[in-house]
Order: structure tokens, then C-alpha cells, then sequence
């Protein structure tokens, strides 16, 4: 059934059930499917209607936030000067990074590499979205680009959980620190 076929009591109950594995994952990489229903506040059957196996649904929380990561650019580029743009949309992907974490962690290896090869080119091209707006108002090196800039960020999943909250964000400054142009006005 399409998403605009369903009554709204079940679009709301996928929507919660989405965003209960979410907060799941931010907390551990071990998801159970009845803490989900717990935490979505509905039975199993709505559950496993929704989202037949663990694995879907950690599917759908990662191919959420890649479509919320991928829309952002756009509207924080229509809020924001270019920089300021991008380094909110890099807070954003720390976010999203620590979650992708989670749910390649519960992953078998066959399921995460197929959402992670779908999801690189939309990532990477509103990266690149973001960082030709920068080029053209003179804040962004002219030197780089998104493909560059998501080898460095993809080497924060180097990082152990523990370590994460501490480093992290910082490391992504460094980042963006070495995205500016070095005659920009800071």
C-alpha cells in the first residue's frame, strides 16, 4: 500500500515507529524490535506490519535521514549565506554519521553496502550543492570538491563510539576549517 493510501493513524504509527529506532540507535547499536514498539508506543502486529524483519527498518531509518540530510542543503542554502549554510549542514551530517553507525553496525554486510552505494551520490551531490554556492560568494576554496570533502568526513567513522561525542565535532571544524578560503573574512 502506498504511503498516500494509508490512513493517518498509519502513516503517524510508521512515522513514530522510524523515529523510536532512531532514538534507539543513537543509544546503541543493539536494536530489539519489541523496545521499538515500546518506545513507538504500539503493539508488535503494527510493528511487523509496517516493517516486516530488523532490517527494514533500520533500512528506512537510514534512507530517512539521507533524504533529510540531502533536502537540508537546499533549504539551509535559501536561510543562509553559503558558509554558514554548510557548516550547519556539516553539524547535520554528524548526526546523521553517528546513526548510519548504528544501523550498518546491526546490519549484515550485503544489506548496508547496497543503502550505502544508493545513498552516496545524493550525499555527495548536495555537498556539492553546497560547496559551489561557497566557491561563487568567495568563502569556499576553489580547490575542492564534495568527493574530496566526503573521503576526509568518512574517516570520522574511524572513531569509537566512546570517543565519538568528545571528537567528532571537533574533528568536523577541522574539516571546515580547511574548506575556508584562506583570504575570506572569518
Amino acid at each position: 500500500m502506498s504511503a498516500q493510501a494509508r490512513r493517518p493513524d498509519a502513516v503517524e504509527n510508521r512515522t513514530r515507529i522510524v523515529e523510536a529506532a532512531r532514538a534507539a540507535l543513537a543509544e546503541s547499536h543493539h536494536v530489539h524490535f519489541n523496545e521499538i514498539a515500546k518506545r513507538a508506543g504500539v503493539g508488535q502486529g503494527t510493528l511487523y506490519r509496517n516493517f516486516p524483519n530488523r532490517e527494514a527498518l533500520l533500512a528506512e531509518v537510514y534512507r530517512r535521514d539521507v533524504e533529510e540530510l540531502v533536502t537540508a542543503a537546499s533549504a539551509l542554502l535559501a536561510e543562509n549565506e553559503p558558509w554558514e549554510a554548510l557548516r550547519h549542514w556539516l553539524d547535520r551530517v554528524i548526526d546523521y554519521a553517528e546513526i548510519k553507525r548504528g544501523v550498518l553496525a546491526a546490519l549484515e554486510p550485503a544489506a548496508w553496502q547496497d543503502l550505502v552505494a544508493h545513498s552516496h551520490n545524493p550525499i555527495e551531490g548536495a555537498l556539492g550543492h553546497l560547496l559551489d554556492a561557497g566557491k561563487a560568494s568567495g568563502s569556499i576554496r576553489t580547490d575542492v570538491d564534495a568527493h574530496g570533502v566526503l573521503l576526509l568526513i568518512a574517516y570520522l567513522g574511524r572513531l569509537d563510539r566512546d570517543e565519538w561525542d568528545s571528537t567528532a565535532r571537533s574533528l568536523m571544524n577541522v574539516i571546515l576549517d580547511g574548506l575556508r578560503r584562506q583570504d575570506a573574512d572569518r
